[in-house]
C-alpha cells in the first residue's frame, strides 16, 4: 500500500496564475473553423510537453522568460490568444481578439526526473503537468484556447502546453511549440511561419449542429487505463522493417537485410534491387507502417478476440501536402484525416506480419486529393464530430508522428530529455507515436489500453524482443 505521502499520490501545488497577452495587437481577422476543425470540437484539448533538466538560472527568472518569450510567439499565433465565437448562422470562427493565453506556474519538487523517467508505465502525476485536464474543445467559447504549464521539480522542470484541438492539429501545435523555443532562447526571427488562410476545399458552407449545452467527448474517459512508453531503437525498427520486406531483399534472413539497408542503401545492389521490386509488383513497407503492423498484431492477440470480429486500425494522415493545389506545409489548423483500416481478428493473427502492412500501405497511398475531397463531401453530406473512442473493443487509434520535431525544444539549456501527454483523447487503444530522442529512426510509443491487454503485451514476445530495455 503507497502511503499519502508517496510522489504518486502529490499534486504539485499552484505558485502563479495569469494570462499572457501578445506583444502587439492582432490584425488577423476571423478564422472561419474547417471540415477538418469542426470535428474535434467534441475533443480535449491537446496535452503535449517537454521535460528538460533544470537550468542554471532561478525559478523566477525562468518563469520570467517564458511569459515573455509566450507573448512574443503569440504575436506570431494571434489565433492561439483569441476565442471561439458561433454567428448568427451557427458557423464557428477563431477570433483573434487578443484576450491572451493562460500561464500557470506550478511546484513539483517533490518529484525528480528519475520518478517521471524511470517507472515502466506513465507514473500518474504527470498527468498533473498541464492545464484544462480533460476540457473539451467547443469550450474554447470561454475558455483560452491555449495554456502553457510550467512545472519545477527537484532537478529538473517540465513545460506543458494545453491546446485547443479545433484549433490545431500535431502539424501547428509542434510549430508553435518550436517557435516559442526559438523566442525562449533569443532568436529574433520565425523560422516557420505559420499560414492562417482559408481557402481551400476544407473550408466548408455546412453548419455543424450543436446540440443544447456543447459538446461533449465520445468515450468513457474515466474508464481504468494502463499507459507505458514501448521504446524502438533505430537498429529494432530496421529489423522489424527488414522482416516485413524479408522477400525482397534476400534469402540470407532478416540481418543480412538490414545491413543491407542500413550501410548500402546508395549502392549498385540497392539500384538493382529496387528496379526488381518494381518489375514484378511487389512495394516496399515503410518502417512506420511496419512498426504498426506489428503492434496491430500483438494489441489483436492480447485482446483475445474472436476470429470472425472485425478489427479497426486507424491512422490520422496529414493532407497539406495530398490536396491538388497543395496546402502551405505550415498551414494552421487541422488538416488531417483518419484512415480505417478493417480485417477480421482471425487474419491479422493467422496471416503474417507483411500481409496486415499491405493493408496499411494500400490504404495510405491510395489517400490521395480525390480521397480527401471524399471525406470532405461525406462530411459535408452528414456534419457531424470524430467518433473518438473504441466502442467495439477491437480498435487502435494511431495519433501523432515520429516526423514530427518534438526534440527541437531548446529554450536555451538544452533539448528536452523526454516527451510526455496529460489525460486528453486517452481510451483503449489509443497509441501516439513520438520520435525517439537519439534520433535516427527511432520511435518511442505512448500506448494506452486497458489494463490485462496491456499485461497481454507485456508478455508477447514478437513484439517485445524488439523494445529497448532501461
Amino acid at each position: 500500500m503507497v502511503s499519502s505521502s508517496s510522489p504518486s499520490l502529490s499534486s504539485p501545488f499552484l505558485v502563479s496564475k495569469c494570462t499572457v497577452l501578445p506583444d502587439k495587437k492582432s490584425s488577423l481577422g476571423d478564422l472561419k473553423l474547417s471540415v477538418s476543425d469542426l470535428p474535434m470540437l467534441s475533443c480535449h484539448y491537446i496535452q503535449k510537453g517537454c521535460l528538460f533538466t533544470r537550468p542554471q538560472v532561478s525559478i523566477d527568472s525562468l518563469v520570467s522568460l517564458l511569459k515573455r518569450s509566450l507573448s512574443q510567439t503569440l504575436c506570431r499565433f494571434p489565433a492561439l490568444a483569441g476565442r471561439f465565437r458561433t454567428d448568427e448562422d451557427g458557423y464557428i470562427y477563431i477570433s483573434s481578439n487578443d484576450e491572451g493565453a493562460g500561464f500557470v506556474h506550478k511546484n513539483g519538487t517533490v518529484w525528480s526526473i528519475r520518478d517521471v523517467l524511470s517507472p515502466v508505465h506513465v507514473p500518474g502525476f504527470v498527468k498533473c503537468f498541464f492545464a484544462y485536464d480533460r476540457t473539451v474543445s467547443y469550450d474554447g467559447h470561454r475558455e483560452p484556447l491555449l495554456t502553457v504549464q510550467v512545472t519545477e521539480l527537484a532537478d529538473g522542470v517540465f513545460i506543458g502546453c494545453t491546446v485547443n484541438h479545433a484549433v490545431t492539429d500535431g502539424t501547428s501545435f509542434w510549430n508553435f511549440f518550436n517557435t516559442f523555443a526559438e523566442f525562449s532562447r533569443g532568436m529574433k526571427m520565425v523560422t516557420k511561419q505559420p499560414e492562417f488562410s482559408r481557402e481551400s476545399v476544407l473550408i466548408s458552407p455546412v453548419v455543424l449542429p450543436v446540440p443544447a449545452g456543447g459538446l461533449k467527448v465520445t468515450f468513457d474517459e474515466y474508464a481504468p487505463l494502463s499507459e507505458r512508453i514501448f521504446s524502438f531503437s533505430r537498429e529494432s525498427i530496421l529489423k522489424i522493417k527488414a522482416k516485413v520486406n524479408k522477400k525482397k531483399w534476400n534469402d540470407n534472413g532478416d540481418i543480412d537485410a538490414v545491413e543491407i539497408l542500413g550501410k548500402q542503401s546508395n549502392d549498385t545492389y540497392m539500384k538493382t534491387w529496387l528496379k526488381k521490386t518494381e518489375s514484378n509488383g511487389t512495394v516496399e513497407i515503410s518502417s512506420f507502417q511496419s512498426l504498426s503492423a506489428l503492434l496491430w498484431r500483438a494489441v489483436t492477440r492480447a485482446r483475445k478476440l474472436q476470429g470472425n470480429k472485425t478489427t479497426t486500425f486507424r491512422m490520422a494522415v496529414n493532407c497539406r501536402h495530398r490536396l491538388n493545389p497543395k496546402l502551405d506545409s505550415f498551414y494552421f489548423g487541422n488538416a488531417i484525416q483518419s484512415i480505417p483500416t478493417y480485417a477480421a481478428a482471425g487474419d491479422v493473427l493467422s496471416k503474417d506480419i507483411r500481409w496486415c502492412a499491405e493493408l496499411l500501405n494500400k490504404n495510405v497511398n491510395a489517400h490521395d486529393d480525390k480521397t480527401v475531397r471524399r471525406f470532405v463531401e461525406d462530411w459535408e453530406s452528414n456534419p457531424r464530430v470524430f467518433p473518438l473512442g473504441n466502442s467495439d473493443g477491437a480498435s487502435i487509434t494511431m495519433g501523432s508522428s515520429p516526423r514530427f520535431p518534438m526534440y527541437d525544444n531548446d529554450f536555451g539549456w538544452g533539448r528536452p530529455l523526454a516527451i510526455r501527454s496529460g489525460n486528453a483523447n486517452k481510451f483503449d487503444g489509443k497509441i501516439s507515436a513520438f520520435p525517439g530522442r537519439e534520433g535516427a529512426g527511432s520511435v518511442d510509443l505512448e500506448v494506452v489500453l486497458a489494463p490485462e491487454t496491456m499485461a497481454g503485451i507485456e508478455s508477447d514476445h514478437e513484439i517485445m524482443q524488439y523494445v529497448t530495455s532501461f
